[in-house]
């Protein structure tokens, strides 16, 4: 029995805004948070329990990911904190903020456009296509110059979710983050 019942959405907010600030360690500009990944932070009595959506389930950071946030939480005062992984609904690139998608521009990394024409319904999967006028559906514009004059140089870039571009307008390489 919770003590002080009146703070628990205080308690859970401030785990959830612990919580969010943990980066993610292939693409450390953005949190968390921005990336969509955090799905749930709630108190089941006086134990944190935070929800992952990885962005793919073989993702190499979702471990990596879970230990940061428990560590996150333990040094906030909740050293008994679970973190659990949901694949339902699979995330989409969709999920980046806007926030997120800005920091990914600065840092060098076109984002992705929308994949999906409308969001999820509870416990169902979005319909992935792309929407017509987006840059999902027309290719990355440069993050350095703005330019749509662009051309794929490889599939894969430093990270499986990310292609390799080269900006025809300004000459420079960088990064697309792949719309799921």
């Amino acid at each position: 029995m919770n003590a002080h019942p009146g703070r628990q959405p205080d308690e859970a907010a401030r785990a959830r805004a612990i919580a969010a600030t943990v980066p993610d360690p292939e693409i450390p500009v953005l949190d968390i948070d921005d990336l969509g990944i955090l799905r749930d932070v709630r108190l089941d009595g006086g134990r944190v329990i935070v929800t992952l959506t990885p962005t793919y389930t073989g993702c190499p950071a979702t471990e990596a990911i879970a230990g940061a946030v428990r560590e996150a939480l333990a040094a906030g005062g909740w050293p008994d904190a679970e973190v659990r992984l949901q694949l339902a609904p699979p995330w989409t690139t969709d999920w980046i903020s806007e926030r997120g998608r800005d920091r990914l521009r600065a840092w060098g990394i076109a984002p992705p456009g929308a994949v999906c024409d409308a969001a999820p319904a509870s416990g169902v999967a979005p319909l992935r296509r792309f929407r017509a006028g987006t840059d999902a559906a027309t290719g990355p514009t440069c993050p350095r110059c703005t330019s749509a004059r662009v051309e794929q140089i490889a599939e894969h870039g430093s990270t499986p979710c990310k292609a390799l571009y080269r900006c025809l307008a300004c000459a420079e390489p960088f990064d697309y983050f792949k719309p799921y």
